[in-house]
């Protein structure tokens, strides 16, 4: 099965080499437009109804995310490609998509290009765009929402409704404010650098709270925090000057 593609980058180098990568490593990936800018990739989508772009973040004028903006329904499967840009693929894991570092990795875009594959042949909905686009349109005025894999679907959920996250082996388990817990096929560090930057705290390897639903610091077996459900989580001895500095002015 061919898969219809658009490259969408402003850099005509990039886009002969991905070109290259792509006839080498993914024969199934049929490119039927390229384009330089977000205008000439809207063209390109409305002509050629691709079934996954490649798509540069960081364009002249209009970005990879204006672009996007730009669309009532999106039905296409994407692959970011980008050089570091901390807030796009801050966007990006928070929506669960896939993206590719300049200079691209022959290996990441293998399986960046097998999971689009895999998304096209089942027909889901894409979720996970109309997520990002939420993320990028609220800004910092609204909580975002992040997308939660788990073995049988993706779940979207309010940060603001995450108590904490505890590691277990190479998945996250979450509780929310509403009692459910939803095992997550990722690890904790994941989702740690994703959502410390949002008032959660590290307290220790295994354990990942959000902090407007402590209670108390309790001394007990050197530091303990207690949370709004009652929950105990232990601080490591290595976080505990950390931990208390955070909680300084909330507790």
């Amino acid at each position: 099965m061919s898969i219809r593609s658009i490259i969408i980058d402003d850099e005509p180098n990039n886009i002969e080499n991905l070109v290259s990568l792509l006839n080498q490593h993914c024969p199934d990936i049929d490119i039927v437009a390229t384009a330089m800018n977000a205008d000439e990739g809207i063209a390109a989508i409305n002509m050629h109804h691709p079934e996954l772009i490649f798509l540069d973040i960081q364009m002249p004028g209009k970005s990879g995310f204006d672009m996007l903006k730009s669309f009532a329904g999106i039905n296409f499967e994407i692959v970011f490609i980008t050089a570091y840009d901390q807030y796009g693929i801050q966007a990006i894991k928070f929506s669960a998509l896939d993206y590719l570092l300049k200079p691209i990795n022959i290996n990441e875009l293998k399986a960046a290009v097998e999971k689009a594959r895999l998304k096209i042949v089942a027909k889901q909905k894409n979720s996970n765009i109309e997520n990002l686009l939420q993320y990028i349109k609220a800004g910092n005025k609204e909580i975002p929402k992040i997308a939660l894999p788990t073995l049988q679907e993706i779940m979207y959920v309010r940060i603001d409704d995450i108590i904490h996250c505890e590691a277990s082996n190479n998945y996250t388990l979450f509780y929310l404010q509403n009692g459910e817990r939803i095992l997550v096929c990722k690890t904790l560090k994941e989702f740690s650098e994703l959502l410390t930057p949002h008032n959660f705290i590290r307290t220790h390897q295994s354990h990942l709270v959000n902090q407007h639903f402590i209670k108390s610091l309790l001394k007990e077996d050197g530091g303990t925090l207690l949370l709004t459900d009652q929950a105990k989580i232990p601080i490591s001895r290595q976080n505990r000057e950390m931990v208390k500095a955070r909680l300084n002015t909330t507790l």
